[in-house]
């Protein structure tokens, strides 16, 4: 063993432990890691490690722009309420961490059995926002059992992961094999994934502690009042207000409707809605927003209709009326705010208190706070103006393209069957899928460079080139050598020594370069033993997908370390029991499904 696989096993145990005990930020430990391989690389002139050139090379990988793009991808679902036609059958409201984990089941595993888990796990972490904030569930309860479940679902066909598809290349051109089916794998990988869903259902809540505390918005001091219409030919109409979804967003509550002449004071939850009716709200910002965005919901003001822009143009502000404001003393209709200003107001709130009057009549006061509907401009254009004490923008407030929501869907839906069927590569089918968002509006280039998160690229990145440095050093193949020499000449044994190694493997680098690794020198055992390689091909595929106690070891793993709060020591928690499941499962069965 030379000095670089010496130098890279002690730098990836400094990593492990780095990571474990929250030093720094995954992206600053693994680019800092790879940093400083290259500087030593290059400082002794060693041909072992790789050189810069090849390092950030990795930052190209397909896997790493593939998961960059569908950030794209899903930001046209959720711009369109495309997402919401997907999941609101499914997932609906739950009412406990294990309801929330039971209706993301079948969706989740449903979708990443079709698809490669990276888009599925992009597309749901949305999803799991949002029951987070309107249940209160800290997130750290839901972010990972929905990365494992997706694994789950993966590891049950040819296309569930691009794992799968290497190892299936590798079978036809290296092992001279036929490959694998369409539904081949299914037959260890559904017993596995049944156990596996089962023991995240049972014990996920009792070892996953509440890293971050659940997403709540009733500390907001600032109480809007907001009106809105009923949408008359919208899907709410004839629906009661708890079937609407209406009386469980948080900080938010229906104060009154308003029928024609009528009015409803103490609205109860079996109320039906009519087409038409106003419905006042009174709540705090973020829930207004999510208000703003409903479908079959539209603000009450006929004031948006005039503005001299689309709603694709448009975003939500918050300003502040200041004491010079020339129309202090005027009601919003009288003052001609949208001519004036070319906003729309659709919320008002004073002094935490809900303000008696509809929106038109509501006469301004000094330090009253509005909710706007305009256009970017509106923040350059009033930002130094006396007119105003403060204006600032709401993130993530531009209202939903309905209109493009089918759109959207079928853009995804052929995303998946050119896949599927092998019409394009995942890298090609997601960037003509992210394209086609774009060329359609369903979201905007300020909206897609917006959704990109780039910690997660750079740790998959840096990941990626750390693999290469493993592999390249020489130190993953001594350890796999070493490890797979001891298990003798007893195919079983030999299959689970497999099986651990790969595992080990794709907790440290990542699946794809753990299966390339290990299936030279599983092949070369398999053939000097003279038995059927298939069996070791499979427990390579299920391994490298199986590695569920590292954020490190599958892209998936490090989407939700942030959103969820996790640290290393959670992978571990209830990583390692999955990985022994998986482990023990696997190897019990695959003997008898393709044997030696």
């Amino acid at each position: 063993m030379g000095w670089e696989a010496i130098f890279v096993i002690l730098l990836i145990v400094f990593l492990v432990v780095a990571l474990a005990k929250d030093f720094a930020t995954p992206d600053v430990l693994t680019l800092s890691s790879l940093t400083l391989i290259i500087f030593v690389g290059e400082l002794f002139g060693s041909e072992k490690l790789p050189k810069p050139s090849n390092a950030i090379k990795e930052f190209g990988n397909s896997g790493l722009i593939t998961v960059g793009v569908l950030f794209v991808v899903v930001t046209g679902l959720m711009q369109t309420g495309a997402m919401n036609l997907l999941t609101q059958k499914f997932v609906g409201l739950p009412k406990s961490v294990l309801n929330a984990q039971l209706r993301l089941l079948f969706p989740v595993v449903s979708f990443s059995a079709l698809l490669n888990n990276t888009p599925v796990v992009a597309m749901f972490m949305p999803v799991v926002h949002d029951i987070c904030k309107k249940t209160r569930i800290s997130p750290s309860k839901l972010y990972l059992p929905l990365a494992y479940m997706a694994t789950a679902g993966g590891v049950c066909t040819l296309i569930g992961t691009s794992t799968n598809l290497i190892v299936h290349g590798m079978l036809l051109n290296q092992a001279g094999l036929s490959g694998f089916t369409m539904f081949e794998l299914g037959l260890v990988g559904i017993p596995c994934a049944v156990l596996s869903i089962g023991f995240i259902l049972l014990y996920s809540r009792a070892l996953l502690p509440d890293r971050l505390p659940a997403i709540s918005l009733g500390d907001d001091p600032r109480q809007y009042s907001v009106e809105m219409i009923v949408q008359p030919d919208g899907p709410l109409v004839g629906q009661s207000v708890e079937q609407a979804g209406l009386r469980h967003l948080p900080g938010l509550y229906l104060a009154e409707i308003e029928r024609g002449q009528e009015i409803l004071p103490a609205v109860g939850p079996r109320e039906k809605l009519h087409a038409d009716d106003r419905l006042i709200f009174v709540g705090v910002l973020d829930s207004v927003v999510d208000l703003r965005k409903m479908r079959g919901l539209l603000p009450a003001t006929n004031q948006l209709f005039k503005l001299d822009t689309t709603d694709t143009q448009r975003c939500l502000i918050e300003a502040v009326v200041s004491d010079r404001c020339p129309l202090i003393g005027k009601s919003i209709r009288e003052g001609k705010f949208r001519t004036i200003y070319n906003a729309a107001v659709i919320a008002a709130a004073r002094s935490g208190r809900r303000i008696e009057s509809k929106i038109g009549d509501i006469v301004l006061q000094s330090g009253d706070t509005l909710l706007l509907e305009s256009t970017p401009d509106f923040i350059t254009k009033q930002r130094n103006s006396s007119d105003f004490f403060l204006v600032s923008g709401v993130e993530n407030s531009t209202p939903p393209r309905y209109d493009r929501a089918w759109i959207a869907l079928s853009i995804l839906i052929a995303m998946v069957l050119s896949v599927s069927i092998g019409l394009f590569d995942m890298v090609t089918a997601s960037l003509t899928a992210a394209g086609l968002m774009l060329l359609t509006k369903c979201c905007t280039a300020m909206e897609a460079r917006q959704s990109i998160d780039w910690s997660v690229l750079i740790v998959i990145g840096a990941s990626l080139g750390i693999g290469m440095a493993i592999q390249s050093s020489g130190a993953a193949e001594v350890l796999a050598t070493q490890m797979i020499g001891f298990a003798g000449s007893k195919p079983w044994v030999v299959l689970g020594v497999v099986y651990i190694v790969t595992l080990l493997l794709t907790e440290i680098i990542t699946n794809n370069a753990a299966a390339v690794l290990v299936f030279s020198i599983a092949l070369e055992a398999a053939s000097s033993m003279g038995v059927n390689f298939m069996p070791f091909a499979v427990a390579i595929t299920i391994a490298a997908s199986a590695g569920f106690a590292s954020p490190i070891g599958y892209q998936t793993y490090l989407m939700v370390y942030g959103p969820g709060g996790y640290r290393f020591s959670d992978y571990i928690r209830l990583g390692v029991p999955l990985d022994i499941l998986y482990l023990v499962t696997s190897v019990a069965l695959i003997p008898f499904i393709w044997p030696f």
